[in-house]
This record gives structure tokens, C-alpha cells and sequence, in this order.
């Protein structure tokens, strides 16, 4: 069985070299790449479990690659930048990053959102493995847990991140409960995240326009005043 993968996409070469060695000596299997073709050549020979991606690259930057890889495929991104500051988080996370870690950082902190990650997505290349299967349904949509998909009324499936998903399964299992943002970030994103992380935030407000843009998806999620969000349908499970 092919073990997994985690490609450090970054140009300078310490902390290529300090990231890979970091995350191999906590038992992860990493391969350093210095630019996005190199990443590439890397993917077409080998499956990738997790990208971590500097945003200053050499030829097609960071932001790039993380719009390319979520267009085109379902590989997690955890981009970790100098550039930190919230407008740039955000840009980050707008693009489809699962996560965003500012330089410099602590090594346990990386190692703790690279294995958060991939807790969260530790089932999406698991085919071969027989798991129950969890089918949820609510208002003409359906959403199917083993395959990490969702599909609107009409039938369309919607492009979710893992984060995105992993967002509406904690509201498709709590339905027409008051969630506050605590509550997400634990059960979305674990215990490695900081008190100000705002990853969270994003990616709710970008889960509940994809929902907005398609049928009887604009009343999903409502926020509710001092509280926090709450699903408003009934889900049955398939």
C-alpha cells in the first residue's frame, strides 16, 4: 500500500530542507519541491495527501497553485507565508486553502495543523476501505459522507474544500441548533488552532454563498443574533 505523501512546496532551501526533516521525524512521509513544476512533476508521479505552499515562488507563486489545485483536483492545502498579516489570510483562504500559517512559526504548531489536516481528510483517497456509509438529506439536497460530496436540488454536485465540507457535516449533524464559533473551530479544525484564528470565518462565509447560489440554498444557514449559526432544516438520514 502506498504511504501518504506531504509536498513542501518552497523555494528556499533551509526551510524546505527544515520543514521535510520535521515532518519525517514525526513519522510523515515528505518530499521537498522548489517551485510549482516541480510539485507537479512530483503529483504525476506519486500520489499527494497534503501540499504545504509558500506563496513567493519562483515562476507560478503560491496563490496560483492553491486556485489550480482546488479547481482541478481534492489535494488539502496548508499555506504557510511570511506574509501573515489578516488581509492576506484571507486572500489565502479565499483561494481554497483547508488552512494558512504565518512565518515564523512554532515546528509544533506546523506539525499540529499538518496532522489536523489530515485527520480531516484522512478518508478521501481511502477507497479500498470499507466504511459505513452516512447519507444525509434536507431540503432536496443530499450529502454523502464516505464520498465527501454534496448535491444541490437540481442534481449538481457542489465543489466544496475540506474545510467548507466539514463545516456544513458539523450543521447537517446538529440541525436546527445554535452553533457558536468555538464549537466549529473545535470540531472543524481541533485544538491546533489559535484563539484568533479566523480561518473558520471565511470559510463560512464562503460555504454559505456557494449554498446562496444555488436552489433553496440561501436559507440553509441564518445567523443568529449574540448566538452564532444554525442550520434551519430538517435532515433525514438517507
Amino acid at each position: 500500500m502506498e504511504t501518504s505523501c506531504i509536498a513542501v512546496v518552497e523555494d528556499d532551501r533551509e526551510i524546505r530542507a527544515l520543514v521535510v526533516d520535521l515532518l519525517t521525524r514525526e513519522g510523515l512521509e515528505a518530499a521537498g519541491c522548489r517551485t510549482a513544476e516541480e510539485f507537479d512533476r512530483l503529483a504525476e508521479r506519486r500520489r499527494v495527501d497534503l501540499a504545504i505552499l509558500d506563496i513567493m515562488l519562483p515562476g507560478e507563486d503560491g496563490l496560483s497553485l492553491c486556485r489550480r489545485l482546488r479547481t482541478g483536483g481534492d489535494i488539502p492545502v496548508l499555506i504557510v507565508s511570511a506574509k501573515g498579516d489578516d488581509v492576506d489570510r484571507i486572500v489565502g483562504l479565499e483561494v481554497g486553502a483547508d488552512d494558512y500559517l504565518a512565518k515564523p512559526f512554532n515546528p509544533r504548531e506546523l506539525v499540529a495543523r499538518v496532522r489536523a489536516i489530515l485527520r480531516r481528510t484522512r478518508d478521501r483517497h481511502r477507497a479500498f476501505v470499507p466504511v459505513a456509509s452516512e447519507r444525509y438529506r434536507f431540503a432536496g439536497w443530499s450529502l454523502d459522507v464516505g464520498a465527501r460530496a454534496v448535491a444541490c436540488p437540481a442534481g449538481t454536485e457542489m465543489a466544496l474544500t475540506a474545510g467548507e465540507f466539514d463545516l456544513l457535516l458539523c450543521f447537517v449533524t446538529h440541525p436546527q441548533r445554535v452553533l457558536n464559533r468555538d464549537q466549529l473551530l473545535d470540531w472543524t479544525r481541533g485544538r491546533s488552532v489559535g484563539p484568533f484564528d479566523r480561518a473558520v470565518d471565511v470559510q463560512l462565509s464562503r460555504l454559505r454563498r456557494k449554498l446562496a447560489a444555488a436552489e433553496r440554498g440561501e436559507t440553509l444557514i441564518k445567523t443568529v443574533r449574540g448566538g452564532g449559526y444554525q442550520f434551519t432544516h430538517q435532515v433525514e438520514r438517507a
